[in-house]
């Protein structure tokens, strides 16, 4: 199902797919060279796959790949204001929530969780059932299974643990 003023180009999109109002599939990526002249465009040659069950919501984009494809892997499900960047790949059932970003060349293995406004740089590898935290901004890999959380994220037991000590300094210097 293609909701209205959707927009697909370059893309092979697969069966029991659902693309809400104004989706951007297959637009060109944010991709360039830096010569000492200033930035050049670098040519987006490649695709979007879209595996089955697939949902894609309302204004999210999922630009194609410069030369490999942009791939989304069966049964994800993205959320409205989703940015995924070209050359990303998103294993099986990977959910990315509301206004979440993913830049070029981003690995994201099965089953992996991204919580609103959480960004991630280019160029990672998220393990499998890892979960980001909502507005975490990630620089890193995250191995399989791990929570991170912050900006930038670490564990989120270490993101906890750092939270608490900057409240018992608030409560020092206050007394």
């Amino acid at each position: 199902v293609v909701g209205p003023m959707a927009s697909l180009s370059h893309c092979v999109i697969g069966a029991r797919v659902l693309l809400h109002p104004g989706v951007r599939i297959g637009q060109r990526g944010f991709g360039f060279a830096r010569p000492e002249s200033g930035p050049v465009k670098v040519p987006q040659l490649g695709r979007v796959v879209i595996h089955d069950d697939v949902e894609i919501g309302a204004n999210s984009t999922v630009d194609r790949g410069t030369g490999p494809d942009t791939v989304i892997g069966p049964g994800c499900m993205i959320d409205n204001l989703v940015q995924i960047g070209h050359n990303v790949q998103l294993g099986q059932g990977c959910v990315i929530v509301a206004q979440a970003g993913v830049a070029g060349s981003t690995k994201l293995e099965d089953n992996v969780v991204l919580a609103a406004q959480a960004g991630l740089i280019g160029h990672l590898h998220i393990g499998k059932e890892a979960r980001i935290a909502a507005q975490s901004g990630v620089m890193r890999d995250v191995p399989a299974g791990a929570t991170v959380c912050g900006a930038p994220a670490v564990p989120i037991r270490d993101f906890f643990r750092q939270t608490a000590a900057l409240v018992r300094l608030a409560k020092r210097k206050d007394e």
